[in-house]
């Protein structure tokens, strides 16, 4: 898997209480990163996402601070179709709110950039981090400063005249590279250790794990797109989506051309992200009952074992926030269940 491939026989740092100190500073930014996925996630479910409209990286960070600021770009967001087709009439009160969380999530995300780079120099400067893990980490940092950028790229979809909201596809590619960073960002934090002790592995290393990390990726972008095309709103009935367990062709692919129905038709969307479940699951709980057969008591056999749970336990909370028509915890909570999953499965994969 390629994750895993690119962190695999980084150089080991130096002591053991340098290697403990790196660690745990990954696994803060991989838990900031989780939180950073929450926060836009009840942005996107607050409708707050288009709220700032304008991206200033460094004076952006100071909200308004005066009924004069406020009204000014509450003028601001009073011009975008968003205002005008679904929140005219909104009060100046209500503009704070939505605000509030589009403004803390890119201030979560200007935080996570301080936590990356000021301990990144620290570390370096004392060589805890040398060679390819530093260039490793570079890289985790260039990913993050192109993140920012794709998610510019998104809001700015969602200003265009007649949108009133961001266009899905880059919804999805903001979500799934955020998900690429914390998989990195585990993966290397799993990988460190104390050059004395080797990493107890299976004897032939299988290929579910590898397999089940990239069908997670993948159902992360599924993921997206069905939030981004709001495909949640619709058919709240499970296992039948309009009394059928698929819906016919023709309702299916009803959009041209053909390409388009798997970003914008919500039926095919949902179905999808539906089916890719059922996949992930039969897989996570067919290679647990392999793992606990074959090393039964091993660490990887628990581990196994705690990823098919992982995976259930997601499933049905998609198909309660889906019964329940997306409520804001539910959604939430299924959005932060999907990334505890991926690191898990980025840890199994890096460990077994």
């Amino acid at each position: 898997m390629a994750v895993a491939a690119a962190t695999e026989n980084l150089p080991l740092v130096g002591s053991a209480a340098r290697i403990s100190a790196v660690k745990t500073w990954l696994y803060c930014l991989a838990g900031l990163v989780i939180l950073m996925i929450a926060v836009g996630g009840a942005t996107r479910l607050t409708g707050s996402g288009l709220s700032i409209t304008e991206w200033k990286p460094v004076t952006g960070a100071i909200p308004p601070l005066s009924d004069g600021a406020w009204l000014a770009e509450f003028e601001k967001y009073r011009q975008i179709s968003q205002y005008e087709l679904l929140n005219k009439g909104m009060t100046v009160a209500e503009f704070k709110f939505i605000y509030a969380w589009e403004w803390g999530h890119r201030q979560l995300g200007r935080l996570i950039g301080l936590v990356f780079f000021l301990p990144l120099v620290w570390f370096w400067l004392r060589g805890a981090i040398t060679g390819r893990l530093a260039l490793a980490l570079l890289g985790v940092g260039a990913l993050g400063g192109l993140q920012a950028g794709i998610g510019w790229i998104m809001v700015a979809s969602g200003l265009e005249p007649g949108m009133t909201a961001v266009a899905p596809i880059k919804l999805a590619l903001h979500l799934t590279v955020a998900g690429i960073i914390l998989a990195l960002l585990v993966s290397i934090a799993a990988g460190l250790r104390p050059s004395a002790g080797a990493a107890l592995r299976t004897p032939s290393k299988p290929v579910a794990p590898g397999l089940l990390l990239g069908l997670i990726l993948l159902q992360i972008v599924l993921g997206g797109l069905v939030a981004g095309s709001k495909a949640g709103f619709t058919y709240n009935t499970w296992p039948l989506m309009d009394g059928a367990f698929v819906p016919p062709a023709s309702v299916l692919f009803s959009v041209t051309p053909l390409i388009e129905n798997f970003v914008d038709n919500l039926a095919l969307v949902q179905l999808n992200h539906r089916l890719l479940a059922y996949l992930v699951v039969a897989l996570a709980v067919w290679h647990a009952v392999h793992m606990r057969r074959r090393y039964a008591g091993s660490k990887t056999a628990r581990r196994a074992t705690a990823l098919a749970g992982l995976t259930l336990a997601q499933m049905v909370l998609g198909i309660a926030t889906l019964l329940l028509v997306v409520p804001l915890w539910a959604g939430l909570a299924h959005q932060v269940l999907a990334m505890l999953l991926l690191a898990m499965a980025v840890v199994h994969l890096r460990l077994t």
